[in-house]
């Protein structure tokens, strides 16, 4: 099994002079579940290099036993450090593409013209993508093989709207991911704020929150056996 990781380059909070990135948890229990498995892992970003981590990701209380593996492991700090750009990337090479969130996706993956013909290189090939959280996002400018948004009409979750008002980020993030899905014709559900749960329609595999990362990557593992 070859998976490719996708995570953002962006690291900037829109206009509050904060920092953003990628979400670790979203990264690592996704990451070790694969490998574990035996996958073979490759991670690129937009402009390569070192990923950015969201900060608000790395605090005590947003800890996981992945995380914390996470921590201690310096293969994978390695590759978070010196990332594939994504321009280099083939979807050939590989059997499925994973997005972790976090709420830089929002300004770099969700417009970035490489990410979307990936996307839809992947699932041209019939092979499985998957994101969670905010990755969604990824999906805005992503067409389906008839030209139409690849979400239209396909079950769909990501960060609810009642989640980015708890973290009080509904007015800083360029859109919001629930209304962006809708808008798209997906066909939109969720549980309640930051349960777990994930859906998939087809090839298509989406995650709501940070605590769902897990259950994307199960449903990824299945649909390559």
């Amino acid at each position: 099994m070859k998976i490719l990781f996708v995570l953002t380059s962006h690291d900037t909070l829109g206009d509050t002079g904060k920092k953003t990135g990628f979400w670790i948890e979203e990264f690592a229990a996704p990451y070790y579940a694969l490998l574990d498995k035996g996958a073979a892992i490759t991670v690129a970003t937009p402009k390569g290099g070192q990923a950015p981590i969201d900060p608000s990701s790395d605090t005590e209380d947003a800890q996981t036993k992945d995380t914390k593996r996470f921590k201690d492991d310096k293969v994978a700090q390695g590759i978070i450090a010196n990332t594939k750009v994504l321009a280099d990337i083939n979807a050939s090479d590989f059997d499925a593409v994973f997005y972790p969130g976090g709420h830089g996706p929002l300004w770099d993956l969700a417009n970035d013209a490489t990410s979307i013909k990936l996307i839809e290189t992947f699932n041209a090939q019939e092979k499985p993508v998957a994101f969670v959280c905010h990755a969604p996002a990824a999906l805005k400018g992503v067409k389906g093989k008839d030209g139409s948004p690849l979400v239209k009409g396909k079950k769909v979750t990501g960060f609810t709207n009642t989640e980015e008002a708890a973290v009080q980020l509904t007015n800083v993030v360029p859109f919001l991911v629930e209304d962006m899905l809708k808008e798209n014709g997906g066909i939109y559900s969720k549980k309640e704020d930051w349960a777990a749960y994930a859906i998939q329609d087809g090839n298509l595999i989406t995650g709501q929150n940070p605590a769902s990362s897990e259950l994307v990557a199960e449903k990824l593992l299945a649909s390559l056996k």
